[in-house]
Order: C-alpha cells, then structure tokens, then sequence
C-alpha cells in the first residue's frame, strides 16, 4: 500500500512539474543598427526534447543554439525544492533602425508542445563600430565601457540631467522632476543622493522599483546607458520665477589597470579592477509660476484635472437626536493632499461636526490621483422632513485654464419625533454627550459605599504598592545604566551587528544570483566579506586590506587554514568577473563559499 502511495505521488509530482513548464524570452530591449546580440531562451526544466524558432524578418540567424543546463537544491526548514533550467542561446544581427518582433520558440517536453512570450527589440543608429559574429562587440568611445585606471572622466562620459516636464505652470500646478543618468563607463549599481532642499515647493517623492531600468538613448550621436535614479512631484507654493537647486550624486567609477598581469593577479590576491569615486552635479533648473486668476468665494483649493464629486447621505429615515453620516467622494488628478473639504449647508435644527478624512491617492507623474472621502456626521434635533442643498466643489483646471464647480444632487432625510431626552443616543460606539449643562444623565448603576475612615492612604497595601515602584524604577535606572555602557562601546555593536549585515547582503547577493545579473552579484558577494570581517575586526575603510585582514584574524585566534580560505573566495570572486565559462556555475559556487567561510569565521570572531 506504502508503495502505492509513494508511485501516485511521484506521478503526481512529475504531471504537476510537466503542467507548469515555462519559456521566457532573454534579449536587451534596445540595440545598435549592424551590432550582434544575445537571445536567450530560458526553460525552467531539462527535459526538452526540440526546440524551434519562428520566421523573423530583419533579423539575421548569426550562430545557434547554444545549450546550457543548471540546476539547484535549496533546504528551508527541512523543506527541500529543486529547480532546473535549460538555455537556449542565439546570437542575431539587426541590419536596420526600427522596432522588430524577436522569434518565437516552441519546445516539446513531456510529449506536449510550449510557446515563449512575445518580445521586440528597437534598432538604433548605429556608431560604427560593430562586433563581428559570435563575437562581443568592441566598445567604441560612445558606448559604455570600462576605462582604463588614470583615464579621466568628462562631462559628457557622466553625468546626471535634472529634467521637469514643465517649466511654466500655475501655482499649486503639478510638476514632474526626474533625475536620470547618462553614462558612457562602468559604474557600480550604487550611488549616493544629496537632493536639494526645494523652498517654495510641496514634495512628493514618486516611489520607484529598487532595481533600476537601465534603456539605451542617442544623445548627440552618442549611444549611452540611461536609468531614471528618482522622481519628484513638486506643487510650486509660490508665484513668480523659481529655481530648483542643483543636487549631489556620487558615484563609484570602475577602471581596470592593464599594467598588472590577471593570472598575478589572481595568484597574488590582487585585482586589475579599480573604483574611483566620481562626484556629479546635477543643474540647477527655473521655472515660471503664474499666479491662479482671480479665486472665487467657494474655491476649495484643488488644481488639476478630471475632478469628479459624488455623494450619498445615510439613513434616510431616522428619529430625532439619532446621527446621519453624509460620505462625499472627490476623485481627480492634482494637489489632492493640499486641497480643503467641500463646506455642507446643513439645516438650522441639525448639529454638524467635522469631517473625518480618508486620503486613498497615490503619487504618480501626474501629481495624486485616486480618492479622498469626507464623511460627515449630524444630528437633527426635531423631527420634519429636511433637505441638504447640494454640495459644491470647485477647482482650477488645468486644461482649459479656468474655474469649475462641481455639484451633488440634494440630498433629503425625513426625521421622526422619537424620544425626547437631552441626551444624544451614542452612534459608533461613541461616549454619551451631555446636550445641557444643568440637566445631567442619571447614573443607573449599584453604588458601592465605604465607611467612614477607610482610606487607601497610610494602609499596608499602599506602603507596598509604594515599594514596589520604588523597587521597579532602581531597576529600570540599572537596566538603562548597562544598556547605555553597552552602547558606548561601538566597536563591540559593531561586532555583534557583522553577521546581520553579512546575513543581508548575502540574501541581496541570492536574488542577483536568481536574476543572473553577474557584475551586481560578484560586488554584492565581495561587499559581504569585507563588510563582515570589517566590522568584526572594527577596521575603518582606510586600512581594510588583505595583509591587515590576515593579521588581525590570526591574532583573534583564528586558524591558518581559515584565514586563507577567506582570502581564496576574495580571489575567486575578483577573478569571476573576468573568467571564460558558464557564469551561473562560478556564481552558484561563490556564492556557497562565501556563506560556508562567513560560518566558520563566526564561529571563532
């Protein structure tokens, strides 16, 4: 029976596995006119028994297939998954500008058939310098590349463009800044950001993916690698002409020294790679701002467009002093955080209270767009039949340029006589509101009587209550004095804090590795080393080398064979980059190096 069990789940198991086989499409979205390039063709299993492409036009087959196979083994919590992937590599040229489909593939695995997503690629100008078939391209001077160590670094090589999508605009008009990078070298993913404080400006912060989208743009005939780094939406306070201030970015610029030899280099623990840190200043940018014309009486403040208001008013029917809620809805485009709540002209026998907010936008090029709910809350007095005139929202368009009031619908409620109390019955779990000062709500509840001379002060249970906060402040006082000595000492936090950080950056070094982005997963991996044992040996960045490393780890007691362990994955993670073969398999293995040697070394740190 046990046999059974196990054969239907295996069964199972392979049909499911068959069920979800997938074809993903790997290739740059943008490339050069007469340039070869990579198209990969990712299946997530080894059991693919043909592949074919589709008819393309403008395209040209240079060499393929070439066929690469992985696969990992993972233990979470005793829980073991596998995973497989076989790669179907082609290389094609693109002889003219436009935009063109790339091939389809169609795999047969487990006796069914599977197709891969569309995809395109944009040719563009070409800089006349392309790679010939099946071999990388050389980088011309207006392609990215690696410099070599002391070549200097112009402005046109890097730089950052501070651009807004209008520079005349209204006051309280949204505006887009974006700050977006223009590089012709290899820099690392990292930079460092010191944005401007902006006077005369409300801003919001558009949130965008932690890992940046990198296009291929001309710019004066020149090819660069482009990526947005941040965007704001600025709502200008103040009228007149305003400056945007220039910002800081620094980056780190890596260049190779050709002088040192790769194969001494990597014996000798060395590396030919060299990271120069380069500060760019992003220009300062004026806008005009024109003030808004003449405001009306009922203007509530929102600029923008594609405002709408809607209401509702609930129960329609209730007794006198019972609450109703009226719930008005404005949606649009614009300064929806600054505006003020639409003004509701309830009737004279009707107690009205403040609006509660609910802010439902979120910030996108446009300014905030989405909802803001205002719901109001009243209660009539007397009973009658009561209409609320309709509510009235106006705001600044920023299409036409003029003033517009929107309108609700009236809204009616008939009240019933109902009780006749001065006490208002509590609606939302609220507290009882005593209506009149001289006339207070009779207390219905058992009273509990003491006697005369029974006090809590000067009783036994009051000394010990006295003592025992007394007793519980020295300790808090002592808990707060250790704590605090602990804290001083920042070369033992920073100790204790090595393997966290080394625990992250390892875990950031993993999804690189998933992603098989190879240059972000070997920096990751070297950032973990060093970041470990710096922090463990409390050495600043300065002196932070392989030779004090090596000292101060022996004299903390650990082995030799440990220290030259950490040395060797250094080595083989600066050779990486550099080495011929199928990156996944080095990455794969780096990767368990580095987290078996960061294991041994905090058993004896």
């Amino acid at each position: 029976m046990k046999r059974q069990i196990i054969f239907f789940f295996l069964l199972f198991s392979i049909a499911n596995a068959w069920s979800q086989v997938k074809v993903t499409v790997q290739a740059p979205s943008q490339v050069e006119e007469g340039q070869s390039f990579r198209v990969g063709y990712a299946v997530n299993t080894q059991e693919v028994e043909d592949i074919q492409l589709s008819e393309t036009s403008g395209l040209d087959l240079l060499y393929g297939p070439s066929v690469s196979r992985s696969s990992s083994f993972s233990m979470v919590n005793g829980k073991t998954t596998h995973s497989s992937k076989t790669t179907y590599t082609y290389i094609l040229q693109a002889k003219k500008q436009g935009t063109y489909k790339l091939p389809v593939a169609t795999v047969k695995s487990g006796g069914q058939t599977y197709k891969s997503n569309q995809a395109s690629v944009q040719v563009l100008e070409g800089s006349g310098d392309q790679g010939s078939a099946g071999q990388q391209p050389q980088a011309p001077a207006n392609r990215v590349r690696t410099q070599q160590a002391g070549e200097r670094i112009t402005a046109s090589d890097l730089y950052v463009a501070a651009i807004v999508n209008k520079h005349k605009v209204y006051e309280q008009e949204a505006l887009l800044l974006t700050y977006k990078l223009y590089t012709l070298v290899t820099i690392s993913p990292n930079y460092i950001p010191e944005i401007a404080e902006l006077d005369g400006f409300h801003v919001q912060e558009v949130k965008l993916p932690i890992q940046k989208d990198v296009q291929t743009e001309r710019v004066n005939g020149k090819t660069y690698q482009t990526a947005v780094l941040s965007q704001y939406v600025l709502f200008p306070q103040k009228t007149g002409k305003l400056t945007i201030p220039s910002s800081k970015f620094e980056f780190e610029v890596r260049q190779v020294d050709r002088s040192i030899n790769p194969y001494d280099a990597f014996f000798n623990g060395g590396s030919q790679v060299v990271r120069i840190q380069k500060n760019i200043v992003a220009p300062a940018v004026e806008l005009q701002v024109e003030a808004l014309p003449t405001r009306p009486a009922n203007f509530s403040g929102a600029v923008g467009t594609q405002f709408s208001v809607s209401g509702s008013l609930s129960p329609e029917q209730v007794d006198a002093n019972d609450a109703v809620s009226l719930r008005l809805v404005v949606s649009g485009v614009g300064n929806m955080k600054l505006m003020k709540a639409p003004q509701v002209q309830w009737p004279k026998d009707f107690e009205s209270y403040d609006p509660k907010t609910s802010d439902k936008t979120h910030v996108g090029s446009n300014g905030a767009s989405g909802n803001v709910v205002y719901d109001y809350t009243a209660v009539p007095r007397h009973g009658g039949k009561f209409s609320v005139p309709p509510v009235e929202f106006c705001y600044f368009d920023t299409n036409t340029k003029s003033y517009r009031t929107l309108r609700t619908d009236s809204f009616h409620v008939a009240v019933s006589k109902g009780i006749s109390s001065g006490v208002r019955r509590p609606t939302n779990q609220e507290d009882l509101t005593v209506l009149n000062s001289d006339i207070r709500y009779i207390k219905t509840a058992p009273t509990t009587l003491k006697s005369q001379g029974d006090s809590f002060f000067g009783s036994l249970s009051y000394w010990l209550a006295y003592g025992g906060a007394l007793a519980l402040f020295l300790l808090m006082v002592a808990i707060f004095y250790r704590q605090a000595k602990a804290n001083a000492n920042v070369a033992r936090q920073r100790g204790r804090k090595a393997s966290k950080a080394a625990s992250r950056r390892l875990k950031s070094a993993a999804k690189l590795l998933r992603g098989g982005q190879a240059g972000a997963f070997y920096d990751e991996v070297t950032r973990a080393l060093w970041g470990y044992v710096g922090d463990k040996l409390n050495l600043p960045a300065t002196d932070l080398n392989k030779e004090n490393a090596a000292q101060l780890m022996q004299a903390r007691g650990v082995t030799t064979e440990s220290v030259e362990r950490f040395l060797s994955v250094l080595s083989d993670c600066e050779f990486a980059r550099y080495a011929p073969g199928d990156p996944s398999e080095t990455m794969d293995k780096l990767y368990r190096d580095a987290t078996e040697v960061i294991n041994q070394l905090d058993s004896k740190l």
